[in-house]
Formats: C-alpha cells, structure tokens, sequence
C-alpha cells in the first residue's frame, strides 16, 4: 500500500554538522524506545505515515516546511540505526543522489541476518521507485530513495522527486505488508497542495491499458510499425504529456524490440525491466489508446493538502485527530528517552511549535 505523499517547496543547504549529531542521537533513543514498547513493525508503519514522519522532523528541530526534511530526517534514522540491527531487527538502505543507487548492494549485503531472500526486498525498493518515476508521471523527478526493511521481510519506503519548474518538491511513502499490486491504484493517501498534469498508469481505472499495453509489448515490432504510419501526424489532445518524438518510427521500433525480446506477462513485469522507463510507457500507453481504444488515466493520485497548506481547510482539513496521535507517540517516546535534559527540553519546544502550527 502507498500510504502518503507530501509537497514541500525546495530549499538548498544542508543541516549543520551540530544539528546533525544531535538528530543523530535524538533519532537513535526514539527508534530504540519504540522497537521495545512497540516493535518495529510500528516503526515501518509510522514512518509510511506522512503525518508522523513530519512530526518527527519537527521533534529532530528539522525545519518542518522544506524539502530537506525528507532527507535529513531519512539520514539522520540511517546512521541511527547502524549496528543496532541484533536489538532491533531494523536496517535502512539508501539517500539522496547517488547513495539512492546502491540500496539494492545495501540490501544484499544484509543477507546473512534475514530470514527472507534479499531479492524479495531488492524487487520491492526497485518498484516502489519505478511507480513512483515512470508508472506516475506527475512532473516530479526522483532524487532520494530510502528503503526501510526488517529481518523478517517486512518494508517500508520513504522516496522524494524534484519539480525544478515549480520549485517543490514531493514525498512518497510505502508500507509493505499491504502491498499485494503494485502496478493497480496502490496509493492508499496522497497528501500535497496542488494537483496537476499526470499520467497516471497505475489508476484503477486504466486496467484495459495497461493490459493492452503489456499485449503491445509483446508483439513483433514489424507488425506494430505498420499500424503507427498514419499516426506521426496526428494532431495529439492537450491532454496528453506525449511528445510527437514518442511516436517516431524508428524510437519506437528501438523500443518494441527490446520488450518484444523479453515478452513480459503482464504490465508489472513490463515496468519492472531495466531500460523500460517513462519515455517508453508513454509511448505504449499512447499505441494502446490509438490502436485499441483503451484510453489511459490523466488522474493525479493526490487526494488533500498537507505539508502547509491545509491549515486553512484548503483544499483538505487537517485531520487534527491524527496529528494529535503522532504529536503523543513522539512525546512520550521523547520522555522516555536518554538523551540529556538539554536536547530532551529542545525537542519538546519542538513538538509544541508544531502543534501550535496546527
């Protein structure tokens, strides 16, 4: 299940070094304490909630309001957990840019302390981002990929893409134990100000494409080539995010080749090959349209605002009711902690201003 997103604009920088050890710290007491009184699975699950996972940013003294909460918050949980996965049975791979490409090696080489095959986690953090950058083609480019996972099996995903247009920035959350499709309406709460221009592949309403698109894939690129002659001078409703390159003869030919080789089954096995990105499901999800008929999803998956502009009840309430829960969960797993009084006291007057944000 996709559990959130969130948008926030785009700030550069980066928190400093003093800031930081003290998140560092702060994060490891709260994680510690809640893996006792909880257990980690409810660590997967408030951190898949957009609410909560604000929330702690806030009690870390996090600016609440950027984009860099998702990746300091996400750093500082990273180095916290280090070598406390024989108390907890947590592991956190990933971070931003190039760190973001090594989370299947980090994973991997977790191995030998899991009860499960890698590979299960390995395919699910690269889904998760495959969704969320080609399957949802929302504008926002992803730049930060964090996958959380147990010993056991258990996964959740904190993921961030960048518009550079419009200078936010938006978050992706994911619990995995409710993930039975990944490539049919897996959002379960889309949370961010404004919706916008989306090709959404994996709405509910786009079964028949993505069935045919996945029967395109498999057919040879001749006979296919043959049906798109008349189409490079089709004049394209605004609707559509597909440029007229996407339907040039020879791109198409290079791409109808590479999936007709493969011969995936279904429209997940599609997603999930290397190479095959948004550029190539745009294109297959256009043929299925023009030959068959079967017209994609345009629907944004976001359903209300909640990084800062719900307070107002515009466009969604804030749900007060949840944002109390997160603001005790976190205190008293604050309270409980054993950090000094001083960084104790500063996260307090954190949760407060938070609240009072309210």
């Amino acid at each position: 299940m996709k559990t959130g997103t969130a948008s926030l604009p785009l700030h550069g920088g980066k928190a400093p070094a003093w800031l930081f050890g003290r998140m560092k710290r702060l994060a490891r007491e709260i994680i510690l304490i809640m893996a006792r009184d909880h257990g980690v699975p409810e660590i997967l699950k408030r951190v898949s909630d957009p609410f909560w996972f604000q929330a702690l940013g806030c009690v870390l003294g996090f600016d609440w309001h950027s984009s860099g909460v998702t990746t300091t918050v996400c750093g500082a949980l990273k180095e916290a957990v280090k070598g406390l996965d024989k108390e907890t049975g947590l592991f956190i791979a990933g971070g931003k840019g190039r760190v973001s490409r090594r989370t299947p090696d980090e994973i991997t080489a977790s191995g030998d302390r899991l009860s499960v095959d890698p590979e299960q986690l390995v395919y699910a953090s690269r889904m998760s981002a495959k969704v969320d950058s080609a399957g949802v083609q929302d504008g926002y480019q992803l730049y930060h990929h964090v996958f959380f996972f147990t010993a056991g099996g258990s996964w959740a995903v904190v993921q961030q893409g960048m518009n550079t247009r419009s200078r936010y920035a938006r978050r992706y959350h994911w619990l995995g134990d409710d993930v039975s499709d990944f490539v049919c309406d897996p959002h379960a709460a889309i949370c961010c100000n404004a919706r916008g221009a989306t090709l959404n592949l994996t709405a509910n309403d786009g079964e028949k494409n993505r069935q045919t698109t996945a029967a395109l894939a498999r057919e040879h690129p001749d006979r296919i080539i043959h049906e798109t002659r008349n189409f490079e001078t089709l004049e394209l409703p605004e609707r559509h995010r597909v440029l007229k390159q996407d339907l040039s003869s020879p791109r198409l030919y290079t791409i109808l080749t590479k999936t007709y080789e493969q011969q995936p089954a279904d429209f997940e096995q599609l997603m999930g090959l290397k190479g095959v990105g948004p550029k190539t499901l745009r294109s297959l999800a256009l043929l299925s349209e023009l030959i068959y008929g079967a017209a994609p999803s345009f629907k944004d998956p976001a359903r209300y605002s909640y990084a800062h502009g719900g307070k107002d009840g515009h466009p969604y309430p804030v749900n007060r009711e949840v944002y109390d829960r997160s603001i005790e969960f976190l205190k008293e797993a604050v309270d409980n902690s054993n950090i000094e009084h001083s960084d104790k006291k500063k996260a307090f007057q954190q949760l407060n201003l938070f609240y009072r944000e309210k």
